[in-house]
């Protein structure tokens, strides 16, 4: 009688055909799927870009125009330096510019009045030669012709190099305009990149260096990086897909929130492989656009390799251990069961691919194992039902 009220507590069985008893337990379909090869692995999220911004001119800085963690588009005025000393050295600079234009218009006015002063005297040292020829000028006035026109042209070639000198200078002055210009334009610090700015490391008042420290960092976050390793075992397989030009498709998910995932593609495969950890590190890039990501985050990835195509596929609780290896219970076409060893494949989310030992369609036991036997009868329930109340 204690028995009996034990049992049916325990709404373990019921009478059968002949006596014996029938277990309600839950059974699942063994089914045909496309199974992806999944590597699941811990990554660490990594900025795209990271960039310290220094000034490139030295003064005071004056005036910060962003917020310490605000979004900042490429080209956002981030810093004013005080502009007041590359503004006159600016103005100087084209001052000494219109000062080296005067002087070669002045020069090249000089050497047109010497080149006519020089033609002027090569003409008379001509004539006089002439006359001396003829014996109608002495030779001393020939003389005196031709050092007038000899000086003529030495003062012509002098002015000529005055030019040249002038000429010079003015490229030299241009160059150091173009120069006062940049440092004045300097004296606004933009943001290089895109992203999202850190703390303010440098705050208005202070004196700054040229290329001294940084006065804020900024993280490119959209795309990202997300870096992990995969066991070296599976490097042939990577490689080969990206050599025939697969995208491999990459999924995480935030250890703090799980059911939040961003998917991006396999980008980067490191040259070596990490002697140490027998690991090869590789990095995966996402568009990021809804900032799910974040550097120095750790994630759950999950990297998709290939699909297994008409995988026969079963719940994974329905494989059991046993001595001679994996075995599911599978239920006849009337209601009993028998031991089916099988061979098993990779874990696919609930599911676990079975390479040999069933045929789509076959059902297996996956609740209330420990309660039945090869060749008992079972009845299927609802797992909810099990071990709840009357069936």
């Amino acid at each position: 009688m204690c028995l009996a009220l034990a049992g049916c507590k325990q709404q373990a069985a019921r009478p059968g055909m002949g006596g014996m008893p029938v277990v309600p337990v839950s059974v699942g379909k063994a089914v045909q799927e496309s199974v992806p090869t999944e590597l699941k692995i811990v990554g660490t999220v990594e900025a795209s870009a990271i960039v310290q911004v220094k000034s490139q001119v030295a003064g005071e800085l004056v005036a910060t125009h962003f917020t310490e963690g605000q979004n900042v588009a490429k080209g956002d005025l981030l810093f004013q330096i005080d502009p007041r000393p590359f503004d006159d050295a600016l103005r100087q600079a084209e001052a000494a510019v219109e000062r080296d234009k005067a002087q070669i218009a002045q020069a090249e006015a000089q050497l047109a009045r010497d080149n006519a002063t020089a033609r002027f005297a090569q003409g008379d040292a001509i004539r006089q030669a002439e006359l001396n020829k003829s014996g109608l000028t002495p030779h001393s006035t020939y003389d005196q012709a031709q050092s007038s026109a000899d000086a003529a042209n030495a003062s012509a070639r002098a002015t000529q190099a005055a030019i040249d000198t002038a000429k010079a200078a003015l490229e030299s002055d241009q160059a150091a305009v173009s120069i006062a210009k940049l440092n004045l334009a300097y004296c606004q610090i933009r943001a290089p990149i895109s992203g999202r700015t850190g703390n303010l490391l440098v705050h208005p008042g202070n004196l700054v260096k040229v290329n001294d420290v940084a006065l804020v960092v900024i993280h490119q976050v959209s795309p990202i990086f997300v870096d992990f390793a995969a066991p070296e075992q599976h490097l042939g397989a990577i490689r080969r897909l990206t050599a025939e030009g697969h995208r491999l498709a990459v999924r995480v998910e935030s250890q703090d929130d799980p059911g939040r995932a961003a998917t991006g593609f396999l980008s980067v495969i490191d040259n070596t492989v990490d002697a140490t950890t027998g690991t090869i590190h590789l990095k995966a890039t996402f568009e990021n656009t809804d900032r799910m990501l974040w550097p120095g985050q750790f994630v759950n990835v999950t990297l998709t390799l290939d699909t297994i195509q008409n995988a026969v596929v079963v719940p994974a609780e329905s494989v059991q251990s046993g001595q001679h290896g994996y075995f599911v219970y599978a239920v006849k076409p009337d209601n009993h069961v028998e031991i089916r060893p099988v061979t098993t494949g990779r874990t696919w989310g609930s599911k676990m691919v079975i390479a040999s030992g069933l045929r789509p369609g076959e059902t297996v036991v996956t609740d209330g194992q420990m309660r039945i036997f090869p060749g008992a009868q079972i009845v299927p329930v609802d797992p909810a039902r099990l071990g709840t109340g009357p069936l």
